[in-house]
């Protein structure tokens, strides 16, 4: 898959996967639910759902280790400074054949542009939070973070998924 479609199509997830409202019970639901298909599933996954310096919902599954934490803090922050899927930023930099040091001198040990983190939008506020996952590639990290976010809010994940 060429990946100005890739870019496109999380675009159009980044707009369709937006929230009314959001507050403490949707981020310990939007958690359950990630955790919920990573153990029926049998992976191996650290799941974090949170407000911008807000912790909300955390979960650290079997065979995981202190790098997937790593990782999920490095995504988020991503996701946070761009207001984008951390995947997406990653796509970009690597059509530009750039990374995030060289194009904005954001260290490597902060900031992380692979897929996993997704921003959460509220409808007239914008991007109040992430919902994150590591232990995957990168791709599959991402489309499991939208799946989770399809079922919340009711929309057709074979619609809005990756091809």
């Amino acid at each position: 898959m060429p990946i100005a479609d890739d870019v496109a199509r999380i675009a159009v997830q980044e707009q369709e996967l937006q929230f009314a409202s959001f507050d403490e019970e949707t981020a310990w639901t939007l958690g359950t639910q990630l955790r919920g298909l990573a153990v029926a599933r049998k992976l191996s996954l650290v799941i974090d759902v949170r407000r911008i310096g807000w912790p909300l919902f955390y979960a650290a599954l079997a065979g995981t280790t202190p790098d997937n934490v790593e990782w999920v803090r490095r995504k988020s922050n991503t996701t946070f400074r761009f207001h984008r899927s951390s995947y997406a930023i990653g796509l970009e930099m690597e059509e530009k054949k750039t990374n995030l040091v060289e194009r904005y001198g954001l260290p490597v040990a902060d900031y992380a542009s692979h897929g996993g983190s997704f921003p959460i939008r509220v409808l007239g506020a914008g991007v109040i939070g992430s919902v994150t996952v590591s232990g995957l590639p990168q791709r599959e990290d991402h489309q499991l973070a939208v799946e989770a976010l399809c079922l919340l809010l009711g929309r057709r994940f074979d619609a809005l998924r990756l091809a």
